[in-house]
């Protein structure tokens, strides 16, 4: 027979006598152990940032935890990122279908509640497991900087800045004492940069960051170039240098 506590970690429908969902708790740590993704919501559109690990041999030219849902909408993934393509894919779908139903580019809110409400019919019914990723979802629509956090649970909330992934409680702490209303996307870029450097154990290079911004003028996703991620850390490492070290 299987001690109790046992028992409550391997039925994913059944919560334990304290109230919790183990396997869901799970799939919330493989997200903490991720590596990093910052989310930055500012008056001139969004910053979505990631740090990838490629390996030495890998083609890493291709962002493997960004991934553009929308003209006017991408994603940052932290967590099982199979899972995340999943998500990602599903998002696509929604997306082209709102635009052919109603004739008009999805608010970014939409999206996040269909991927949540996705995430939470995972953790009632017997025979699957909860996705094991977390995602931030930034857009712009009408004008309007939008940005969402979803997370295995089925949770979805608006954040002006927030962080996921390994050492996000840092990098959010740093986030909480710096954001301010008023930055401009190049002053966004550069306090997302900050953010990783802060998390990853790389300080130097620029190799492990990916980056995509959505401007309001123009409200499309559009990946951030090697040369500009070059000069937003360098700003970074001038203006936050005690959070490098």
């Amino acid at each position: 027979m299987l001690p109790a506590q046992q028992g409550y970690d391997r039925a994913i429908t059944v919560f334990s006598p304290d109230g919790r969902l183990y396997q869901v708790e799970y799939a919330i740590e493989t997200v903490r152990r991720g590596t990093i993704a910052v989310g930055v919501k500012c008056k001139d559109g969004i910053i979505i940032a990631v740090e990838e690990k490629p390996r030495k041999l890998q083609i890493s030219n291709i962002a493997q935890k960004i991934f553009q849902i929308d003209d006017h909408v991408g994603v940052a993934a932290a967590g099982y990122i199979p899972d995340a393509r999943s998500q990602v894919d599903n998002a696509r779908f929604f997306s082209q279908s709102n635009k052919m139903i109603y004739d008009e580019p999805v608010e970014v809110e939409t999206i996040a509640k269909h991927l949540a409400d996705q995430c939470q019919q995972y953790t009632q019914y017997a025979g699957v497991r909860p996705y094991g990723v977390a995602l931030i979802l930034g857009g712009v629509v009408n004008s309007t900087p939008q940005l969402y956090l979803t997370d295995p649970s089925g949770t979805y909330i608006s954040y002006d800045a927030i962080a996921i992934g390994s050492g996000s409680d840092q990098v959010t702490d740093f986030l909480e004492k710096t954001y301010k209303d008023d930055l401009s996307l190049d002053d966004a870029a550069v306090l997302a940069a900050a953010g990783i450097y802060l998390s990853s154990e790389d300080k130097e290079s620029t190799s492990h960051i990916r980056m995509a911004h959505i401007k309001t003028e123009t409200g499309l996703y559009e990946l951030v170039s090697d040369e500009q991620i070059e000069n937003y850390a360098k700003t970074a490492k001038e203006k936050y240098p005690h959070d490098q070290k």
